[in-house]
């Protein structure tokens, strides 16, 4: 896939990254992309379903035999739950309800936390800015593996372990890399999350407990759709560090698959996505793009080239000092 070399260190790039001007060239050119920014009207019908559904499914679990609960929590109930991950991560740019109701989004992300069984939304929210807005900046953008990650997992069978693993790194990573002051709303997310966990314990036991957990860990690790945490901004080719997917689990996840163009335009919800794409074709066809995140899992995991330390980092200054 063009010239690779076996990594023992980051992509370290001095230029700034390259959303901010696309964005700007596409505008000038296609103006009416400013109409798909906004929220959309029927994110809220189609998480408050799901969220009803998981809350079904606990009900209907509870009696099941513990093989059948991971089963079911990694065959089922961990892809509604990974869906709503991605779903607060659009709730996150205040799609659901607009900027003008951004209370509103994040109650709303509150609300879709809920299958997830951790407390997740409100800081999901306050690293997720950090991420657009200084995209593989160093000590800033917490997505970016740390050092012991790159040097540890190097191995198919590390970085297999590592996958695994993914839903650990990213909790505590930002702890490390750059942590920050505890929330009010961080505090109200874990008191709502940890009431509601307690309330389907009291009604229906532990089963359903675990079998929410279970589902979001399991899934946010070694799991097909997980393959989108690797294919959104590993480096697979030199030079370029967002890439695209448009395959068909776009439908399970929010087109969180259509990646440069919602890095392009983080304010345009999921759904309006594959419109940029369309509007401003010249713009993405010609990128590299990945066909499968089944095979950016197996490439990831088993080419000596690839591996946490495929990253492009940057030096950024903060934004109060630019």
């Amino acid at each position: 896939m063009g010239n690779r070399v076996t990594r023992d260190d980051f992509e370290w790039v001095y230029t700034e990254q390259p959303h901010t001007q696309r964005r700007k060239e596409i505008l000038a050119k296609y103006p009416e992309i400013k109409t798909l920014m906004g929220p959309d009207p029927h994110l809220k019908w189609i998480v408050s379903a799901m969220v009803f559904m998981q809350l079904l499914a606990c009900y209907l679990v509870k009696d099941l035999s513990w093989k059948w609960i991971f089963f079911w929590a990694y065959a089922f109930g961990g892809c509604i739950n990974h869906s709503l991950t991605l779903a607060i991560h659009d709730i996150s740019h205040n799609v659901a309800f607009g900027n003008k109701q951004a209370k509103w989004n994040r109650w709303f992300a509150v609300f879709a936390n809920l299958p997830i069984g951790i407390p997740y939304s409100a800081s999901f929210k306050k690293y997720h800015i950090d991420h657009h807005r200084y995209l593989g900046g160093d000590s800033l953008d917490v997505d970016i593996p740390t050092d012991f990650e790159g040097w540890f997992f190097c191995t198919p069978l590390r970085k297999l372990l590592w996958l695994f693993l993914q839903p650990l790194f990213y909790s505590l990573r930002p702890l490390y890399v750059n942590p920050k002051a505890i929330t009010r709303m961080e505090i109200l997310n874990a008191l709502v999350q940890f009431s509601v966990d307690l309330i389907i314990y009291y009604l229906w036991g532990l089963k359903p407990v675990i079998y929410l957990i279970a589902g979001t860990i399991l899934c946010l690790g070694f799991h097909p759709i997980s393959g989108h945490f690797i294919a959104e901004h590993y480096m697979f080719l030199k030079g370029y560090e967002t890439y695209s997917y448009y395959g068909p689990l776009n439908w399970l996840t929010f087109n969180v698959g259509y990646h440069m163009e919602h890095h392009d335009f983080p304010s345009i919800p999921g759904c309006r996505l594959p419109m940029v794409k369309k509007i401003a074709a010249e713009y993405y066809d010609n990128l590299p793009h990945h066909q499968s995140w089944i095979r950016v899992l197996w490439d990831f995991v088993f080419d000596d080239t690839l591996g946490p330390y495929s990253r492009v980092k940057r030096r950024c200054k903060l934004a109060k000092e630019s």
